[in-house]
């Protein structure tokens, strides 16, 4: 099973900083801990110094992204806030009718509504659905 990590970089940030990345490895050892054989496609760990890149650059990484988005298994969103491209990924995956799992809080955001095959509103709740081998499942409603 290949599984898309999407999630906030660089959210509503006006500068060129990034917001913490250790939700992405958190993701990866639940979904590691589940099928140890899973391929976990991470933007942030194939383009670890992209926020430096110029804008002809930063525009190929961002389309390369959308299009890996489609071309999985599952993706996994963590949205904690806002995030332009996370939501670029998610349209990608859910119009290829890839499954989107989304970590998130928001719980009244329309594309986060929309997109998503399932919304986990925290960790514990994105590791119990994995742990329950929700990701092997394909029946679940948004929400």
């Amino acid at each position: 099973m290949r599984v898309f990590i999407a999630g906030v970089m660089q959210g509503s940030m006006a500068g060129k900083g990034i917001q913490g990345q250790g939700y992405r490895q958190q993701i990866a050892a639940l979904l590691r801990a589940w099928n140890p054989d899973v391929e976990i496609i991470d933007p942030w760990l194939i383009w670890p110094d992209s926020v430096g890149y110029d804008i002809e650059k930063a525009r190929a990484t961002l389309l390369e992204s959308i299009d890996m988005a489609s071309k999985v298994d599952a993706l996994v969103a963590y949205v904690p806030t806002a995030s332009m491209g996370t939501a670029l990924e998610m349209w990608s995956a859910y119009k290829a009718g890839v499954p989107v799992y989304t970590i998130t809080d928001l719980r009244h955001n329309w594309a986060i509504l929309t997109l998503s095959t399932k919304i986990l509103h925290s960790f514990d709740d994105f590791a119990a659905f994995v742990h329950s081998n929700g990701l092997a499942r394909s029946d679940h409603p948004a929400g």
